[in-house]
């Protein structure tokens, strides 16, 4: 530990000054002169994984693909709507020129067919919220060799989730770094998760 370190022990803000200050000459030697020019030097790093996923090309693209969606699943539910309403009117007008029992089975039969068509719906919005999740984690998991990277060039021994971060001087987020590579690395992100068609 440096002098300067040593000159705030005992104190909360001297603990923290102190995790994440630089590399002391000891530590550069040890990481190999990994201390590159516009890495940050710190024990602790810190990223913010939704701007990751949302401000990378491929959270982009996702986002795009699930709005297509949301646009397609929205459409349908439009139609349906149309074309249950016209069934319930005919069924409405066929009330009186029915027998009872022939009406109360296309009643329970038209019943049916509304509750499996909103089953159905339901099942795509749904599929379509995890969707969104999958692929938030599946970026994580592709871009930890390029979070390990920026760490060992930065000489830390931790990438910490940012909101979980009490206190921290913004120099020790990687989050802008991290978006860069990865687009470099996955583009949109295909070997990610397949393109949808």
């Amino acid at each position: 530990m440096s002098d300067h370190c040593r000159t705030w022990t005992g104190a909360l803000f001297g603990a923290l000054l102190c995790l994440v200050s630089g590399p002391t000459s000891t530590q550069a030697q040890q990481d190999g002169g990994l201390s590159n020019v516009g890495v940050v030097q710190s024990l602790i790093l810190t990223v913010a994984p939704e701007a990751l996923y949302t401000q990378s090309e491929f959270g982009k693209r996702i986002s795009r693909e699930i709005e297509a969606e949301s646009l397609e699943i929205a459409a349908d539910n439009r139609r349906i709507e149309a074309d249950l309403t016209a069934e319930e009117r005919e069924l409405t007008e066929l009330r009186e020129s029915l027998p009872p029992a022939d009406f109360r089975a296309r009643a329970e039969a038209f019943d049916e067919k509304v509750q499996r068509l909103r089953r159905e719906q339901d099942e795509k919005a749904r599929a379509l919220g995890a969707r969104s999740e999958e692929a938030r984690r599946a970026l994580l998991t592709a871009a930890q060799p390029v979070l390990l990277q920026l760490m060992v060039e930065s000489g830390a021994v931790a990438v910490l989730d940012r909101r979980v971060v009490l206190l921290s001087v913004d120099s020790v987020d990687i989050t802008e770094q991290a978006i860069l590579r990865v687009n470099t690395e996955f583009g949109e992100g295909a070997e990610i998760l397949p393109l949808r068609p």
